[in-house]
Formats: C-alpha cells, structure tokens, sequence
C-alpha cells in the first residue's frame, strides 16, 4: 500500500509539473489553494501534499507557510546539483571548475554581447560597479560577483545557460575562498572591459575580456597550488 501512495504522489508531481509548464507559470506565481487543486488533479489531499514535499525537495515548488504553494525561483535549480560538497580536495575541484569555466563563459560573453540590449548592458554595468564597491569597502563580493556571471548568462538568451549557474556560481564562491580574494584590479578592469565589449555589441571583444578574465584566474589558481606543494613538500623535510 505505502508504494502504491508513493506512486501516486509521484504521478501527482508530474501532473503538477505539466500543470505548471501548460499554465505558463513562472516563479513566484502562487499555485491554487489545497481544495481547489485536489479537484483539478483528482486526488486526495495527503497524496497531494506529498507531490507538493517531493518537488519542494527539487527545488520545483515552494511551500510557504500560511501563504501557498509557489512556483520555486530556478526551477528545479538545486544549490550543489553534481555533489562538489562531497568532493574532499577542494583546489583540485577549483582548478577543474576554472577549466570548466574556460569551455563555457567566453561563449557566454560572446552570446551577450550579441543580443544585449542597451538597457540590459546598463544591468550589467551597475552589477561590475557593485563588484567595485564591495572591494572599495574590503568587503567579501562574492554575490556581486555571483549576479554579474548570471546576469552574462541571461543576457546570453540561452535558456540552458541558467540551469548552469549553481556550477559557476560554486566556481566562483569557491575560488574567491582559496584565493582570498586577491585579484582585485584583475577582476574590476575585465569586468569593466565585459561591461564595454557587451554596451558595443561585439562578440569577440566580449570574449577575449572573459578570456582573459579566467586566466587570471586560473593563473593565480596555479600560483597557489604551486606554494601550497612547496610548502608541504618543506614540511615534510622537516
């Protein structure tokens, strides 16, 4: 009996899936009320409230108490979606991440750089600046310099780009970690040339700015790694 409900809560998660995606529903828009909703789907409200937990914990649906069921922000978005947290040897996963990084986000800028409108360059810009304000303050960036790379990903009008966000944002959090966040001029000048390439509509500048961007970054990886293993290798001698 308990796996025949679990089938029918997992029916009722795809049924509200196709609910969701046949309405055009976006995130932030509150589904209909328990009641309502049983009847729609046809089922009880204990299966329903199950389908309901099952897509919460796939970051699909979003149950606010007191409030509704919700459309979740990043559809289906979970926050560590290939398990980096498991990972033990986190600067072997940063320097992967970078390499990762190196395949995607030029084509990203390029992408941007195509298609963004100049409001959307001015988003963009405002986002750079924010990075820049946060260094000024000595304070950690790492969500303005998160916002900025999600902003190149949907000015990039891909709609896969954004699925991959929680990838390069962990990138990012976890490089600025390793690094302490040293390259502050680095960062604010391509950041700023991204800004400029995007604002003319030129691919290739855009690309070649958020080239050389990740080489810096990848550079400054590898500088660390480098004295991190002279600095064992000393240990060990003594």
């Amino acid at each position: 009996m308990a796996e025949e409900n679990r089938s029918l809560a997992g029916q009722t998660a795809d049924a509200l899936i196709a609910y969701i995606v046949d309405r055009g529903l976006e995130q932030g828009d509150r589904l209909p009320n328990e009641k309502e909703l049983s009847g729609l789907l046809g089922v009880g409200r204990s299966t329903l409230r199950e389908a309901v937990r099952m897509l919460s914990s796939r970051n699909i649906l979003e149950a606010r108490q007191g409030a509704g069921v919700f459309v979740s922000g990043n559809t289906g978005v979970s926050d560590d979606p290939l398990g980096f947290t498991f990972i033990r040897d986190k600067q072997k996963l940063a320097a992967d991440l970078v390499e990762f990084r190196m395949m995607l986000e030029p084509r990203v800028a390029a992408l941007a750089a195509l298609r963004a409108t100049p409001a959307q360059a001015d988003e963009l810009a405002a986002l750079a600046r924010a990075v820049e304000q946060r260094y000024a303050a000595g304070a950690r960036h790492t969500q303005e310099d998160a916002a900025f790379h999600a902003k190149l990903g949907e000015l990039s009008g891909n709609v896969v780009i954004p699925n991959l966000e929680p990838i390069i944002l962990g990138a990012i959090d976890l490089f600025i970690d390793l690094t302490d966040a040293r390259l502050k001029e680095e960062t604010i000048s391509s950041h700023r040339a991204i800004v400029e390439a995007v604002r003319a509509n030129d691919p290739i500048a855009a690309e070649d700015a958020m080239t050389l961007h990740l080489v810096y970054n990848r550079n400054r990886l590898r500088e660390l790694l480098a004295r991190d293993g002279q600095t064992g290798d000393t240990e060990e001698r003594r």
